[in-house]
């Protein structure tokens, strides 16, 4: 690693049209997320810094980085600038935005009604971009079922050692449609597909600027919402999360990005966006921990499992599914260390 490192380095100041001496630093380890993509920050001795990231281009897509990233910019989203690129050797040099994360700020709900009012403006904003303006991929129903199918590969059976018969995959491929179908009946957007506290970071001028944006779609339009409002690291009243759903469904009405929808028809579809989201992220979690090694995402489990039931419990049509959960997996989820009984 010391070699790529010291190779970024180069390149960096090779980009800036710098000499070695022009930097205050090395390369100052910022963050690595989710995915292999690693973070350093450069001082400049004349003044500021810049983000340098490498992103190895056998794992990470960095392709669509750099058009998603174009395509923001150019409808004055705020996303971190791209100052260079090596596609071979996966290298970036970026704006940096600091590291003011917006999840740490969260501190009561005054403080969540606050920046989540802004960061609806910062989501209308980006759902605003025409459809004919870029070739996002489609948040099809393949797509949405692909997601879903980490549930049982990577939760159930990975990280639950539970197998599934043939019926059980059955009711869950019965789900997985109601919630694909629903969500493909929705108005279709710009979706950054990981809005939530955790990749909204706040800037020295109090605007919320945009990170981690690689996999948009053109997809339904509560994706985003709900990642928001039911974000999986932090979570609110159901009373709370209902009036930001009300306060946004108002905003997009007046933007016209929505149509005339009552406000119980679309707080279903808030509702069962999230469910297909968090059935999703229960696998991606899982994943995470199995195969990357990346253990600190169990901690996120409880939330996420209480998000999944108390949603679903409110229709009808995913009573058996809720039965299934609290029969076959509630026993085997007690057991884990990872377990705490969480109330929303």
């Amino acid at each position: 690693m010391d070699h790529i490192l010291s190779e970024l380095h180069a390149w960096c100041l090779q980009q800036l049209d710098l000499s070695a001496g022009d930097a205050a630093n090395e390369l100052d380890v910022v963050s690595g997320d989710a995915s292999f993509r690693r973070y350093y920050r450069m001082s400049l001795k004349a003044g500021g810094t810049v983000i340098a990231v490498h992103a190895p281009p056998d794992k990470e897509d960095n392709l669509s980085f750099a058009t998603v990233q174009a395509l923001l910019s150019r409808h004055a989203a705020r996303v971190p600038k791209l100052l260079a690129w090596d596609e071979a050797r996966g290298f970036l040099l970026q704006e940096d935005f600091g590291d003011q994360l917006l999840c740490p700020l969260l501190v009561n709900s005054a403080a969540a009604d606050h920046y989540y009012r802004r960061a609806f403006r910062v989501l209308l904003a980006m759902q605003a971009i025409p459809s004919n303006a870029h070739k996002l991929p489609l948040y099809d129903s393949a797509r949405l079922h692909t997601e879903m199918g980490l549930f049982p590969e990577w939760f159930v059976e990975g990280l639950l050692q539970y197998r599934l018969s043939a019926d059980e995959r059955a009711l869950l491929n019965n789900v997985f449609e109601k919630l694909s179908l629903r969500a493909l009946q929705q108005a279709q957007v710009v979706v950054h597909r990981d809005f939530h506290s955790r990749n909204l970071m706040v800037l020295p001028d109090e605007s919320l600027g945009m990170i981690d944006f690689q996999d948009a779609v053109q997809g339904p339009i509560t994706y985003d919402l709900v990642s928001l409002v039911r974000d999986c690291y932090i979570s609110w009243s159901p009373e709370q999360v209902d009036d930001w759903i009300a306060v946004y469904r108002q905003m997009a009405m007046r933007s016209g990005l929505l149509g005339n929808i009552s406000e119980s028809d679309f707080l279903q579809d808030v509702d069962w966006m999230g469910l297909q989201r968090h059935i999703k992220v229960l696998g991606i979690f899982a994943r995470l921990h199995l195969r990357d090694g990346k253990s600190a995402y169990l901690d996120d489990l409880p939330l996420v499992i209480t998000y999944t039931l108390s949603v679903a419990s409110q229709y009808p049509e995913f009573e058996p599914f809720c039965a299934w959960f609290e029969d076959k997996l509630i026993p085997l989820i007690v057991k884990q260390a990872w377990f705490k009984e969480l109330a929303l």
